[in-house]
């Protein structure tokens, strides 16, 4: 038995079927033949649309040679896959997080991030990535890696049909003076060549503006041609995903007073100018 689903869960571990199916030389149809089970089903389970069982995993992933550490990941991930949200608070269940969010931002039509006090992460450069991890004390064996990743997310605004992104960036943000002057000013450059790109959409929110929901924290907004939209909300030690409509509606709201607001895209771009100039002119 599978259970209804298009939980951010069911849609990760549907991507990892997915790809295990494609790297064992498998169609749809073919591995359903493999597994003696319906075609559709397997297409609703690689999809999302229906979560299935450990069992129906453990079967999928014999056939299609995964084992190992791999095998014990998706089985995990099987577990419940049907909940209506996904808390992870357990670094092994954050990466599996980590790596569905890449996944979401993939497959995105339009991202919206609020960020407070962190340039988001789609926009920071690899210096200013690596300054935060190396005074955050990721391990230094990490470092690397973790920074590739992160600036290989940019893909997503550089691709051929590309997302759109709503970036509204607290002003903390950029003159928060992380990994020195030189970083800061290599990253408010790097802020103002995306800002000129017709896909994004830079707004600073004034330190003076008051209160709006961005003070609550940092959330990013995901919306998709076909599926559900999705909501990601991570702390020092948590990651949370939403996609119930009560949630996406209350976070959509949030978007909208963030936004009401936050600068114009030209008055945005004149303040990071001016940021510039000041790092520029300072000794």
């Amino acid at each position: 038995m599978s259970g209804t689903n298009g939980s951010p869960k069911a849609r990760a571990l549907g991507a990892r079927l997915r790809d295990a199916r494609k790297a064992a030389g498998f169609t749809v149809r073919g591995l359903a033949e493999q597994l003696g089970i319906s075609h559709s089903a397997i297409s609703r389970w690689e999809t999302g649309a229906r979560s299935p069982q450990p069992e129906d995993v453990a079967s999928i992933l014999a056939a299609t040679g995964v084992n190992g550490a791999e095998r014990s990941e998706l089985l995990d991930l099987a577990r419940g896959a049907g909940d209506p949200h996904w808390l992870s608070v357990q670094s092994g269940d954050r990466d599996r997080q980590m790596a569905a969010l890449l996944e979401f931002e993939r497959s995105a039509q339009r991202i919206t991030d609020v960020a407070p006090l962190l340039i988001p992460g789609l926009l920071q450069t690899a210096e200013y990535a690596r300054a935060i991890m190396v005074a955050a004390e990721v391990p230094t064996h990490e470092i690397e890696t973790r920074v590739l990743v992160r600036v290989g997310r940019r893909e997503v605004l550089t691709r051929r049909e590309p997302a759109n992104l709503l970036a509204l960036v607290g002003e903390a943000a950029i003159r928060q003076e992380i990994g020195g002057r030189d970083v800061v000013l290599d990253q408010m450059h790097h802020l103002l060549n995306y800002a000129q790109m017709p896909t994004v959409d830079l707004r600073i929110v004034s330190s003076t503006a008051g209160w709006s929901p961005a003070l609550e924290g940092p959330f990013v907004l995901i919306d998709f041609d076909d599926e559900r939209p999705i909501v990601h909300v991570e702390n020092r030690r948590a990651g949370l995903f939403f996609h119930e409509p009560d949630d996406i509606e209350a976070y959509r709201n949030a978007v909208d007073r963030v936004k009401s607001v936050a600068m114009s895209p030209a008055d945005t771009t004149k303040l990071i100018a001016d940021v510039i100039t000041e790092l520029e002119t300072t000794t």
